[in-house]
């Protein structure tokens, strides 16, 4: 080989090489509350876990079960995740919002605690960027809860003022409050909310500067929460926490704050905390009322693209409508305000951002595990749903960065979470002294048999479907009737026996299980997209096939019929979405490769 050629390919094969993939673990709807916690004004330190000797402040698992997220044993979920995260060598962590269950002062602190400690053992940056739960609006508020576990296996009510709550036992602590965005910005402001020394660079969406001027002091100046306002309502100014980061060179994240707290009466004070909306809604509201995000991220899209930056957007709230194309057989089949249909972004979200210049972005809110893709135009955009640590499937999604183009997600399923029946002793106590008492236990005590942390978790989809979801999202008749119906009886409604045997099908194979059963499964689906495979036996999976084919053929007119055949067109749209387990993003070629 001529000697100048083989130096050439020597020089660049000797850069690829050392070019190492950069990582990022994306961690979304942590809801951290700190067991093992305390209050800087009452001595409560919650009760002693028979187990371990510890006092644990915990709340009941009949609020768990009717929650769609678990309050307790996702503690042990989250450092089992940091565990393996830390393990993998991985040094950037994103976490998606609802890091916090309400930000309560004593659960930041805890959180503050342990992203320290594993920051400083293994190197690990954190970036956060804050949901509906962190902050519940822009201002400090008094607030608690009813919930909480107490002495005699009865809810204890931690309250922040003594004139509000339940009139009931009570513990009245600051602690519990629902922080605003100062109080979160002071706390973890050391965890992408302000510049880091070694952040290569840092802004905001109000910053004027630009990467090429930034400097370490100026990051400083412009991360201030003063200089962080803008007006979401004429007269009503509001933080936003959004800011990029450079924590490795030419990666650039963007963590955009996609809260958006609109006032419920403009005649009352901007100060007034309670006068703010909710911002569950997500982006449809940063539509309508923080349009200078998408200025911003247009900005920042253009000047990646003129630096050679690869950017990575992250935010608490979807981009891209989450159920796989099926949001109208389900509004058509249950109504415009259930199944949280007034959670689904506008299709003009995600044209909007994608013309702005953006490609990857990574979400949360929904704690279900899915992958959207829109094309506009030149245009390509990738919304990747990161599960929650706090329901099923419990995940967390790895982004390894192979080149600008290129990149490759990778989503990690919690199946084992050590520690994670540490709490069984005290709800076997409450559940033996409610069964004593002549109060109605409405919870199953045999998810206190489970045996792993996934088993866990489906147990807790099992009673949130039963206890909540069915009576709420639901028409009640329509369940009554399909209530006591097996696979055959839903066969045998558009077929008879004759025809069946025809083509060749066993009517008796179906008898294994019920329209419930297939119920929770259309919520496994939608919770876990193609990894809910794993937890329904394969012949269910292919008899929900010969009779999702069998109820789009029949044209019959009766109403009962037409619903049923819409569980099944619903079924088979979410069981069939695009790749959300371990996938490739081409962005050259704008393909989605599953792994």
């Amino acid at each position: 080989m001529n000697t100048t050629l083989f130096c050439c390919f020597f020089s660049v094969s000797s850069f690829f090489f050392a070019q190492k993939p950069v990582q990022i673990a994306f961690l979304s709807d942590v809801h951290f509350q700190d067991l093992y916690g305390s209050f800087s004004d009452h001595h409560f330190k919650g009760i002693i876990n028979p187990k371990t000797g510890r006092p644990t402040i915990l709340r009941t698992m009949d609020s768990q079960l009717h929650s769609t997220r678990i309050f307790n044993e996702n503690y042990f979920a989250f450092l089992k995740a940091l565990d393996d995260i830390a393990a993998k060598g991985i040094k950037i962590v994103a976490m998606l919002g609802d890091f916090s269950d309400d930000g309560q002062a004593y659960n930041l602190r805890g959180l503050h605690k342990i992203l320290e400690h594993y920051h400083r053992k293994y190197g690990i940056n954190f970036y956060l960027t804050t949901g509906n739960h962190d902050p519940v609006g822009p201002f400090r508020n008094d607030g608690g809860k009813s919930d909480f576990l107490g002495q005699n296996g009865n809810p204890l009510g931690i309250y922040s003022k003594e004139n509000i709550g339940k009139p009931m036992d009570k513990i009245i602590t600051k602690d519990i409050a629902e922080s605003g965005y100062l109080e979160i910005l002071n706390e973890l402001k050391d965890f992408g909310f302000s510049p880091k020394k070694e952040d290569l660079y840092w802004s905001t969406p109000f910053d004027p500067g630009s990467c090429e001027n930034y400097t370490y002091q100026k990051g400083l100046q412009a991360a201030a929460y003063s200089e962080r306002m803008y007006e979401v309502s004429k007269g009503f100014f509001v933080p936003d926490l959004s800011y990029v980061v450079e924590p490795v060179k030419d990666v650039w994240m963007i963590a955009i704050d996609g809260n958006t707290y609109i006032p419920k009466n403009s005649n009352e004070s901007p100060e007034n905390s309670s006068n703010y909306k909710g911002a569950g809604i997500g982006y449809n509201n940063v539509l309508t009322n923080k349009q200078h995000l998408i200025q911003w991220v247009k900005k920042l899209a253009a000047e990646a693209k003129k630096s050679n930056k690869t950017l990575i957007a992250f935010t608490h709230y979807p981009m891209i409508d989450f159920n796989d194309g099926a949001t109208h057989d389900i509004k058509k089949l249950l109504g415009e305000k259930k199944w949280q249909m007034e959670r689904v972004p506008q299709e003009e979200v995600a044209e909007v951002f994608a013309e702005a210049g953006l490609q990857i972005h990574f979400a949360g809110h929904m704690h279900i595990n899915d992958t959207g893709i829109r094309r506009t135009g030149d245009h390509i955009l990738v919304n990747i749903q990161v599960p929650s640590l706090a329901a099923f499937l419990p995940a967390y999604k790895i982004l390894t960065i192979q080149s600008p183009d290129k990149m490759e997600v990778q989503t990690e399923v919690l199946d084992e979470v050590p520690h994670f029946d540490e709490l069984f002793p005290l709800y076997q106590k409450v559940y033996e002294t409610l069964q004593s008492g002549a109060g109605k236990i409405l919870w199953n005590k045999d998810i206190l048999k489970t045996q792993s942390y996934h088993d866990f978790m489906l147990f807790h989809l099992k009673e949130l479907v039963r206890l909540r979801m069915i009576p709420d999202d639901w028409p009640a008749e329509f369940i009554k009737k399909t209530n006591n119906l097996n696979g055959e009886d839903l066969l045998l409604l558009t077929q008879n026996k004759n025809q069946l045997k025809e083509q060749g099908i066993r009517s008796e194979d179906f008898r294994k299980w019920s329209f419930n059963d297939l119920l929770l499964d259309l919520y496994k689906f939608q919770s876990a997209d193609e990894l809910a495979r794993k937890d329904i036996p394969e012949e269910r999976l292919k008899q929900y096939k010969v009779l999702e084919n069998l109820y789009r053929k029949n044209q019959t007119q009766d109403s009962w019929i037409q619903q049923i055949k819409s569980v099944f067109t619903i079924l088979s749209v979410l069981s069939h979405g695009d790749p959300a387990d371990h996938f490739e993003i081409d962005l050259k070629s704008k393909e989605i490769k599953r792994l």
